[in-house]
């Protein structure tokens, strides 16, 4: 896989190879997840259901963010770190400097912790530009060893100058709608409103 490239100037999380439209903190909308499948959890019924219900609810709980950051990827330079994210919000803001917007690579690193093994960890980002559908990313992790921490590591590449949306329009207009997986079950999402600054 190549990676990913962002028209939208937007950048702040998004791991590897999607097209970037919208934002490097794309990446890393998380986890809180509303009580009863308020964020669209898949109706669940019939015989051994119950088991996996618990079970999965037993994967929420140990799942959290550590930490996330976004360097330069040619200078290695540390453009943008968050320390105790917030969980449990449903939407989160982000204040990101204008000034990763002029790298032509970005990497970003997401430091995740998980008590419980998960068999296929994916992650899902939306972006959503004034409230509508600009984009879709899709990334895998795979297998997570229980009690395990892990850093996932993603770089992205910008597009040509021409096809970004200015971050003028993008900052404070700009959500990511961010969904974590174990296969097809979710096990945390978060929407992220990006500030370029």
């Amino acid at each position: 896989h190549g990676s990913p490239s962002f028209r939208s100037c937007a950048l702040l999380f998004a791991p590897v190879r999607p097209s970037f439209a919208g934002s490097f903190l794309g990446g890393f909308a998380m986890l809180a997840y509303e009580e009863g499948g308020g964020l669209g959890y898949p109706p669940l019924g019939g015989p051994g259901m119950d088991e996996e219900l618990a079970r999965l609810e037993i994967i929420r709980q140990g799942f959290r963010i550590n930490w996330m950051n976004m360097r330069d990827a040619s200078t290695g330079q540390i453009l943008w770190e968050h320390h105790d994210w917030d969980c449990n919000s449903l939407e989160v803001e982000a204040q990101v400097p204008r000034e990763i917007l002029r790298c032509r690579q970005v990497s970003r690193e997401i430091n995740f912790s998980s008590q419980e093994k998960m068999s296929s960890l994916r992650l899902v980002q939306t972006i959503m530009f004034n409230g509508q559908h600009l984009e879709e990313w899709n990334f895998a992790f795979g297998f997570v060893i229980p009690n395990s921490t892990n850093t996932w590591q993603q770089t992205i590449e910008a597009a040509e100058e021409e096809e970004m949306i200015p971050a003028e329009l993008l900052s404070g207009n700009t959500v990511i709608d961010t969904t974590f997986y174990d296969g097809d079950a979710i096990i945390a999402s978060q929407k992220i409103r990006l500030w370029y600054v």
